[in-house]
């Protein structure tokens, strides 16, 4: 039997602008299983994000429950999912969002201060990551002095630091060219076939969906389509 990682049930998320409501989610049901690459697509407000942000913990439902290995966190409180995105959940996002006054290593540790980890073990550990992302001889320099490809691997080293089950990434070749964009899709296709890495790509390019197994369309905040593939990229070498 397949694991489940992350289930949705009937998710809906609405905002309210001024006195009308805005339904960005309308009953999302959805199965992420353990050890996947999955593509989620869609045109701009399609509510690819907003899905994107309750898979990741970072956004609660206005109705409906998510599931994290078969426990609900509906009613988890701030603190308490927090705890769980810190532990479980890693995000790789399209800006980087580096801090550029600290080092590629600083930024890297950051993270793990966080969990309690002592400084040599926080500075061991970022620098094997940063190496594990051919960044070893960069581990000094701050984000300004670096190519958007090498930011963005910087990202991926942060995202790794508590070594957590599911990578979210969220436009994460979007500003990137199609070259250096391939070589990061390749960290996280290697991510995913040798260290079982769940991981989650919400993209609006479809050269990313070629990379993944199944590829989910999202479309006026409902899921249109949800197809499995094989995917040659995935598996070669």
């Amino acid at each position: 039997m397949t694991d489940v990682l992350i289930k949705l049930e009937n998710v809906w998320k609405t905002y309210k602008l001024g006195e009308t409501p805005l339904s960005v989610l309308r009953g999302v049901n959805l199965e992420i299983t353990q050890g996947s690459f999955v593509t989620i697509m869609g045109p701009s407000g399609s509510g690819k994000s907003t899905l994107m942000y309750m898979l990741g913990l970072l956004d609660t439902p206005s109705q409906g429950n998510i599931l994290l290995q078969g426990q609900d966190t509906t009613n988890f409180s701030e603190d308490k999912l927090a705890e769980v995105r810190g532990k479980r959940i890693g995000f790789i996002f399209q800006q980087f969002n580096l801090l550029q006054n600290l080092t590629a290593l600083e930024n890297v540790m950051l993270p793990m201060i966080f969990q309690g980890i002592s400084e040599g073990k926080r500075k061991e550990k970022a620098k094997q990551l940063l190496e594990s992302v051919s960044l070893g001889h960069r581990i000094n320099h701050k984000p300004s002095e670096m190519s958007g490809g090498e930011q963005q691997r910087i990202a991926i080293a942060r995202s790794l630091v508590n070594d957590p089950e599911i990578l979210i990434a969220d436009e994460p070749t979007g500003n990137l060219d199609s070259t250096t964009g391939k070589a990061v899709m390749e960290i996280l296709t290697k991510l995913h076939r040798e260290q079982k890495k769940t991981i989650v790509v919400v993209t609006h390019d479809p050269n990313i969906a070629k990379y993944s197994q199944n590829v989910i369309h999202i479309q006026d905040g409902l899921i249109v389509a949800n197809h499995f593939q094989e995917s040659e990229i995935l598996w070669q070498k």
